[in-house]
């Protein structure tokens, strides 16, 4: 689908480029050049930026983990829990989004078990009282992940008390990592207006950012609900807000 989409856009005349933007330099005036450096070496200039760099899951950091990613390891129920329909599956997390996600997959399938590394769930009231009264989602407390077996699939995991040291394995066909998201947007600390977490915070509901021609989109300024179409969504407002933008200064030299 991603490879029909840049068909489309290079049908309407879009210059694709393959590369790692690496360095900022963006303007603060209305009307300014922007510049954005790749892979360390070549400057590109623009009027108008849209930021769409996207936020990454966290992971644990297993080996295991890393090696079944697409293999059964995922980072969003949302996206990938129906292929897990009337099977058990495992979460790992005790937030908000975590048990959001647990709560989700119970309705779809056999069983839920969720591992939360502490003694108690960092989520609201609501959410968590929500967990604790579905009946197929088996909560646990003080425990985290020794191992995900399974050579190309997820067949199981194995679990350890961190009290105790107490192992124990159970079989799974799906693991769900939700103990959180990082902003892609390093690059634009200390220049762009951001929260505390380090997403883009954009005006109203707008794409504009605290820099003029400067916009976001996507992940990097959505921790919400963070979905394909809600990106692509924002991706369209985004593209608006700098077409007007672009529209507006060149009035402005018109006139002047």
């Amino acid at each position: 689908m991603m490879s029909e989409l840049q068909q489309q856009a290079e049908r309407f005349g879009t210059d694709v480029r393959i590369g790692m933007a690496t360095k900022v330099e963006f303007s603060n005036e209305v009307g300014g050049i922007h510049k954005v450096q790749i892979d360390n070496k070549k400057w590109i200039e623009a009027e108008s930026v849209i930021i769409s760099t996207g936020a990454s899951a966290k992971y644990l950091g297993l080996e295991s983990e890393q090696r079944l990613r697409g293999g059964g390891v995922s980072a969003c129920a949302v996206c990938d829990g129906f292929f897990y329909k009337g099977q058990d599956v495992a979460i790992v997390g005790g937030g908000d989004t975590a048990a959001e996600e647990a709560t989700y997959l119970a309705k779809i399938c056999n069983k839920v078990t969720m591992l939360v590394r502490k003694g108690e769930m960092k989520a609201s009231k609501a959410m968590q009282n929500r967990v604790f009264n579905t009946k197929n989602i088996d909560l646990r407390f003080y425990t985290e992940i020794d191992e995900v077996l399974g050579d190309q699939v997820v067949e199981g995991l194995r679990m350890v008390n961190n009290q105790t040291g107490e192992k124990e394995e159970i079989a799974i066909t799906g693991l769900f990592i939700a103990i959180g998201h990082k902003p892609n947007t390093d690059i634009f600390k200390g220049i762009l207006d951001m929260d505390n977490t380090g997403y883009i915070i954009t005006e109203g509901k707008s794409t504009k950012t605290n820099i003029p021609g400067v916009f976001a989109s996507g992940d990097v300024q959505d921790k919400e609900y963070r979905q394909a179409v809600t990106a692509a969504g924002t991706g369209c407002m985004a593209a608006l807000d700098a077409e007007r933008y672009l529209a507006s200064i060149e009035e402005e030299v018109e006139v002047a």
